[in-house]
């Protein structure tokens, strides 16, 4: 699966240089400040950049080997949201994601050891839980709004979750601990 995943980026990255090419070259026939190659330059150090942020941030190559595809499901991973250095931070529970509020948000989090995430429900898309995929913690499943569920995370490493009933939706989600 993940040679599939590596196709599909270098046809993306193929595809942004390609039209970042373009724009280059349509710049320089119109005339305005063409014989500078430096702008199209500029434009292609800028096109590779999201690329590796499918990785999101990673932390050293642990954090993108250690998700494995696992947001291939998933439509509002945007790569990881730093956090670390908060003592806690908040994830949504419900945020529209997935065909419906179907989702976690952020999706991906990286915190510092000793940081408390806590889950909060949005009261969308019915019952949802927070579940880890490695069995170290869930809570119970709930619809209403406003509930949540504490973790701290002490040790580093990489934690995905799901929501249970909606993990085949996309509903997944990770905490990177540095």
């Amino acid at each position: 699966m993940s040679d599939r995943s590596l196709d599909r980026r270098t046809v993306l990255r193929a595809t942004g240089l390609a039209a970042v090419g373009g724009l280059t070259g349509l710049a320089g026939c119109s005339g305005g400040g063409s014989s500078d190659g430096g702008s199209g330059d500029d434009a292609e150090t800028e096109e590779p950049t999201p690329t590796p942020t499918e990785g999101g941030g990673d932390s050293g190559g642990s954090g993108s080997a250690s998700f494995d595809g696992w947001f291939d499901d998933v439509d509002n991973y945007d790569g990881v949201v730093d956090e670390t250095g908060s003592d806690s931070v908040t994830v949504e529970v419900g945020v529209e994601a997935n065909g419906g509020a179907y989702g976690f948000g952020p999706a991906a989090v990286r915190v510092s050891s000793g940081t408390t995430v806590t889950w909060e429900w949005t009261g969308q898309g019915s019952s949802h839980n927070v579940a880890a995929d490695d069995g170290s913690f869930e809570s119970e499943l709930v619809a209403e709004e406003g509930h949540t569920f504490e973790q701290t995370f002490e040790s580093t490493g990489t934690t995905k979750y799901v929501c249970t009933p909606h993990e085949s939706l996309g509903m997944k989600g990770v905490v990177v601990v540095e």
